[in-house]
């Protein structure tokens, strides 16, 4: 059977209107659940303490958490991501004291992205990195030149504590949380450091001198004290040696002219000086460096001249 053309002309343009369009709904859909199906970028996943940022038609729309997520093309778009975790920033700053020696100190920053203000941490900084250093810059280049060298490694404390107030204060705003600032390292020139290793080795010295002086000092007095107590000691000691020898001799004085009739007190001591003098010669005599004892005994010139010869003959 033929259709003419002219059978058509009886459908409303409307009607003609209304089919054009649902054949488009249905092949849109068609090609819709065929990209989720077939394109991974319409089924992604988060990692845990990550988030997605979400926009639509190129606006701010949501934020996807950790997990699978769908994207509803081709009005979304995932635009970025932002990490929980903590993370750490190494600065190094160079800059002086106000004793003027220069100095590199190193300050580590670490900071993480606060849940409730994701999208301030996205959309408003660029670079928060950047930022951060900035901030680290200026509080450390105005806090440093107002303390001297020595002061600097003192204050150490204060000065993180100042870096870590400056950024909190800040970054705060735009969705940041600041949980330590440290001053890890501060390292000047290394002729400024052999100039402080010497001052401190001279300190050391001077100490040292001093210590070992007193402690010759308190030697010398104990010796001294000590060599005096030994003296008066041995004083002691003569003048009861002398005692008991003046003791001795007057009780033999005294047995000796009791018990010999017709003695006197003098031809005792005669007795006893004449004895100890026999004895003198005898200790003398077997002195081991000694090899001849003249003992003096004559009455003329030419005795004595005799005996000097003889001494210096046996002095050879």
């Amino acid at each position: 059977m033929k259709m003419s053309r002219q059978s058509f002309s009886f459908v409303p343009n409307s009607v003609i209107l209304s089919l054009c369009v649902l054949c488009v709904s249905i092949l849109w859909r068609i090609g819709l659940v065929f990209n989720i199906a077939v394109d991974p970028a319409q089924c992604f996943t988060v990692s845990t303490s990550d988030v997605a940022i979400i926009e639509k038609w190129g606006r701010y729309s949501r934020t996807a958490n950790a997990g699978c997520n769908f994207l509803c093309c081709p009005m979304e778009q995932m635009v970025g991501k932002l990490s929980f975790r903590v993370q750490q920033l190494d600065v190094r700053v160079e800059t002086k004291t106000h004793d003027n020696v220069f100095l590199t100190a190193v300050v580590s920053v670490q900071y993480q992205v606060l849940r409730e203000k994701v999208y301030e941490a996205f959309y408003a900084l660029t670079n928060p990195r950047e930022q951060i250093t900035a901030h680290i810059y200026d509080v450390m280049r105005s806090e440093l030149p107002t303390l001297e060298l020595d002061a600097v490694f003192e204050a150490k404390e204060d000065l993180a504590l100042a870096v870590k107030n400056a950024l909190s204060e800040t970054m705060t705003t735009y969705g940041y949380q600041i949980l330590q600032a440290l001053i890890t390292d501060l390292d000047p020139d290394q002729r400024v450091k052999n100039a402080m290793n010497e001052i401190n080795s001279s300190k050391r010295l001077k100490y040292a001198v001093a210590e070992k002086s007193e402690g010759e000092k308190i030697l010398m007095v104990k010796r001294a004290e000590a060599e005096a107590e030994a003296k008066y000691l041995s004083g002691v000691g003569v003048a009861k040696q002398r005692k008991a020898i003046v003791d001795g001799f007057k009780s033999s004085i005294v047995d000796f002219a009791e018990g010999v009739h017709g003695t006197n007190p003098k031809d005792v001591m005669d007795l006893l000086l004449l004895t100890q003098y026999f004895d003198t010669l005898r200790d003398v005599g077997g002195a081991p460096n000694c090899k001849t004892t003249f003992v003096p005994s004559s009455r003329t010139t030419a005795d004595d001249t005799r005996n000097a010869l003889l001494q210096a003959e046996a002095a050879k």
